[in-house]
């Protein structure tokens, strides 16, 4: 197996290997203090947004790329900004569909041991080290979230939305799963979480699946209507750097 570029300092390769000096505990959560700030820095003012999961691996000529670029079009039109992970792929193709709309697009990017740049299509990104906090920023600044096929990075993205509004952590937002076969055998498994009783039969209405980009769209625009007012937005203060 090819090996892969490693871009990540070897001290923060391994986390399940024990308790470590009490220096370097500090250090680290020093790093992660720091991670939250910058990206709070960054987004402070990008919202109202609707974040766009999906699959890097997808090249332009593939169907679901066309897709996530008529989903960044429409989050345009709504009057949101589009937010994704920054990277290429169906993050590239919402980015791109915001971007060429005149929506704002916003990437947040994740340093990986195997280089992943942003894409062209973002207006603001910022890149973060740890996959924890970038996945309270993505969820931070949204009011629905929309996923597109993808793999264990989208998997980790939904699970955790699901999972926040299944304990009421945070409140229920609109989830929308695009692609019914893509989709099909994961909501087998979770009717299967249903009959063995790991999940509450209620959990399944956490999200919509649909191939309807008009019923994705429609859904989204009529819960957040009827759910949540968009709060005001403050503007920046030149004495702390801020940008708007």
């Amino acid at each position: 197996m090819e090996e892969r570029k490693r871009i990540i300092p070897k001290d923060e390769w391994v986390y399940l290997d024990g308790p470590k000096p009490r220096t370097f505990e500090f250090i680290f959560a020093w790093k992660v203090w720091y991670e939250f700030i910058k990206g709070f820095r960054c987004l402070h003012f990008v919202g109202p947004a609707i974040t766009v999961f999906g699959s890097a691996r997808y090249a332009s000529d593939h169907p679901y790329y066309k897709i996530g670029e008529e989903i960044g079009k429409r989050v345009a039109q709504l009057g949101f900004t589009t937010v994704t992970g920054g990277g290429p792929g169906l993050m590239e193709a919402a980015s791109k569909g915001a971007f060429e709309s005149g929506g704002k697009s916003i990437g947040i990017n994740i340093l990986l041991p195997f280089e992943q740049g942003v894409n062209p299509y973002v207006h603001t990104s910022v890149t973060i080290r740890y996959f924890f906090v970038r996945k309270t920023l993505l969820l931070k600044y949204s009011y629905a979230f929309i996923v597109l096929p993808g793999g264990f990075g989208t998997m980790d993205e939904l699970y955790e939305t699901l999972t926040l509004m299944q304990t009421n952590i945070v409140e229920d937002f609109p989830v929308v799963l695009i692609g019914v076969e893509y989709w099909s055998k994961m909501m087998d498994f979770i009717r299967e979480m249903i009959d063995c009783k790991t999940i509450s039969p209620p959990d399944i209405h956490l999200m919509k699946v649909t191939d309807d980009l008009d019923e994705a769209f429609d859904y989204v625009q009529s819960y957040i209507g009827d759910h949540y007012k968009v709060a005001k937005r403050m503007r920046p203060i030149w004495w702390l750097f801020e940008k708007s």
